[in-house]
């Protein structure tokens, strides 16, 4: 897990050496565990974590490339959660999880499961970023894990399956209606 010293040390990226040492020794007599107001062994853990990475400048410069790559994947992650690209996206992949689920059990009520090479293959997505639907779904009663390892939809996936389908087909219908009442 990646810990950001500068944030622990409550400092800037591009801060100075005498700044981190000055930072460091209060932060250190804070959360020093023989300081009865203030002392908490394990923030008192990270601080001096961080200092012994962040003064040498060899260890520096190597922790600023991580810094550099995980501060890009915040980045990244926040334009997604503010843009909603993410959220439709998610939709759909489980929309299509269920369908391929609903459609299994539907041919073969004794076999209704698929394993999650076989998702993967469907799907064209590898199994990492199908972990987040697979705990999603299950969660919410819609998937269950058989025996033999394979994925099948329960009887709520099934109604989330049919309601999604009508209300794909209503749409149609009145996209449909517009359209007529505009020509």
């Amino acid at each position: 897990m990646f810990a950001d010293y500068y944030e622990i040390l409550e400092i800037s990226p591009k801060a100075d050496a005498g700044t981190i040492e000055r930072v460091f020794r209060y932060l250190a007599g804070r959360y020093h565990p023989d300081n009865k107001e203030s002392g908490d062994r394990d923030r008192f853990d990270q601080v001096i974590e961080a200092y012994a990475v962040l003064r040498a400048p060899e260890k520096r410069a190597a922790y600023d490339v991580q810094y550099k790559t995980h501060t890009g994947l915040r980045w990244k992650l926040a334009e997604e959660a503010f843009t909603g690209n993410g959220v439709d996206r998610d939709a759909d992949i489980q929309n299509r999880m269920l369908a391929l689920l609903y459609t299994k059990r539907r041919r073969n009520i004794l076999e209704p499961g698929i394993g999650p090479v076989e998702f993967e293959r469907l799907l064209d997505y590898p199994a990492e970023h199908l972990d987040f639907h697979f705990w999603y779904l299950k969660e919410k009663g819609l998937i269950s894990k058989m025996e033999n390892g394979t994925i099948a939809i329960t009887v709520e996936g099934v109604d989330r399956v049919q309601t999604e389908h009508h209300a794909a087909a209503t749409r149609t219908l009145l996209a449909d209606q517009r359209e007529r009442a505009r020509v």
